[in-house]
């Protein structure tokens, strides 16, 4: 059994007076104990959202509707109720956002935020709670854990807010964590530095990791196995090496191609994937991908394109994958 199965999860926002949006549209895939999982794609394909529907953070209300299924061994998180969730967040499994300077209280102290993950999950308090959220501290990388407990959000670079909501995210040692873009507006030395200290923490202590980002060059060193986000669909999800060695969707075909590569002759002109995200045909039309794909034909527009099998866990929607453009 894997450890996360998130089975047609489907996500429509429905604004008073406006037309209701499918933000996430049927997706499917696991998590397996220790794996990295990938979820990959441009902005506004709907991976964030995701994320955000498995934890319960989305709005309640008619207008945000979320149906489907998503199982932490065996049991469906979208049918807790808010208690019994708030339980599962932090202790079993914890998120590292986005952007960490809004995601900090800046008004709290970095130590009051480590040690309320702990008192309320794993009963520590006092000075066993500050022992241990300054371990924490010197297990991510800050230097001085001590001191920088009393230290605000604002006293902290952009890169120790990361280490700290990291911190923060393996406290109660979680089966599986959730990070957001977490190298999102980080210097490219410190995505190192945090990247590496995301894989260690997977190695050392078993944890599964959901990584969702569009940088495909993270994904190539770190994610075992990726699923491509498209307009709130999968497009394709195979192992690292078979999507980078032979991927079959045109639109992950024009993500790896985008990847900026050094042995590129100066003066040439970086390839891009024409059109917006916003360029899109509704999924039950056809296959949302046409209006910006150069293989689009008759058949991409006939109906719903369905899910087709290469190997064994290499799947994808599209019915002229392989044609010459």
């Amino acid at each position: 059994m894997p450890l996360l199965d998130v089975s047609d999860l489907a996500v429509t926002f429905a604004p008073r007076g406006r037309p209701a949006v499918n933000a996430v549209d049927g997706v499917s895939f696991q998590v397996n104990a220790g794996e990295v999982v990938g979820l990959v794609g441009e902005s506004g394909s709907g991976k964030s959202v995701t994320a955000m529907a498995i934890l319960g953070l989305l709005p309640k209300g008619k207008e945000v509707q979320v149906t489907g299924r998503a199982s932490l061994d065996g049991t469906d998180l979208l049918s807790l109720d808010r208690r019994r969730l708030r339980d599962v967040r932090g202790r079993d499994v914890a998120m590292v956002f986005q952007d960490p300077l809004s995601s900090l209280n800046p008004v709290v102290p970095i130590g009051t935020q480590v040690t309320e993950v702990l008192t309320r999950h794993r009963g520590l308090s006092g000075s066993a709670a500050r022992k241990e959220a300054a371990d924490l501290l010197e297990r991510v990388g800050i230097p001085d854990p001590t001191r920088r407990l009393r230290d605000y959000p604002h006293q902290l670079s952009g890169g120790m807010r990361q280490r700290v909501l990291i911190a923060i995210a393996v406290a109660c040692r979680p089966r599986l964590i959730i990070a957001d873009e977490p190298t999102t507006a980080l210097d490219v030395t410190i995505q190192a530095q945090i990247l590496d200290l995301l894989s260690g923490l997977v190695k050392d202590s078993g944890t599964s990791l959901l990584l969702i980002t569009h940088d495909l060059g993270v994904v190539a060193g770190l994610c075992d196995t990726v699923n491509v986000f498209y307009a709130g669909r999968l497009v394709e999800t195979a192992k690292r090496r078979q999507l980078f060695g032979a991927p079959q969707h045109p639109y992950t075909l024009g993500l790896i191609g985008s990847i900026p590569r050094l042995d590129t002759p100066r003066g040439d002109r970086l390839a891009a994937i024409p059109g917006s995200v916003r360029d899109v045909l509704p999924w039950p039309t056809g296959c949302a991908f046409a209006p910006r794909c150069a293989l689009s034909a008759d058949e991409c527009v006939a109906g719903p394109p369905a899910l087709h099998v290469v190997d064994e866990g290499h799947t994808h929607r599209c019915v002229r994958a392989g044609a010459p453009s």
